[in-house]
């Protein structure tokens, strides 16, 4: 029984993580404009990256966003629901916190999704003229969320291998 509750723990602690990094992600999208400003300054600040691509592409998304906020806000509303959606499917996954076995295809799904950001990031980024780099930044949050989801299944996996302790512990849970 120890062993199954140590597993739950864990896998409760990585599942948190996943969960605490869509809910960011879904919250940062709100005030896109306020935060891409804030961390041009910072930059600007730091004068590093003066003259680099990337704090060039930083100051270009920046003015966009001004520029579009200000004259077609109406157009943020899309972004709205891009935060929307991240806060969704962190509420989709306390399936899992529930129920980890019976809701282990949240998992197997999660990891489809996320290797499904670096063909999109890519094809996407390609048609909408992001640069190289940044693309690759954006793949990096399906490689990285994906960690935490191996990790989940890892402890699915010791959770399925004793199922009478499982419906012990989904009771106290």
């Amino acid at each position: 029984m120890r062993h199954e509750a140590k597993a739950l723990r864990r896998l409760r602690i990585w599942l948190s993580l996943f969960i605490a990094g869509l809910v960011l992600s879904g919250v940062t999208a709100f005030p896109l404009e306020r935060e891409v400003s804030v961390l041009v300054v910072k930059m600007d600040g730091l004068g590093m990256l003066h003259g680099s691509a990337l704090l060039a592409w930083l100051h270009t998304v920046r003015d966009a966003l001004a520029v579009t906020n200000k004259r077609y806000p109406f157009l943020a509303y899309g972004t709205d629901w891009l935060a929307f959606g991240h806060l969704a499917i962190a509420v989709a996954f306390l399936g899992l916190w529930i129920d980890p076995v019976r809701n282990k295809w949240l998992i197997t799904w999660g990891l489809i999704t996320c290797s499904a950001v670096v063909p999109l990031a890519f094809a996407a980024g390609a048609i909408r003229g992001i640069p190289l780099y940044w693309r690759f930044i954006d793949s990096s949050f399906g490689l990285i969320g994906a960690i935490p989801l191996l990790f989940c299944r890892y402890y699915v996996v010791q959770l399925e291998q004793n199922k009478p302790a499982r419906r012990i512990l989904t009771r106290l849970a």
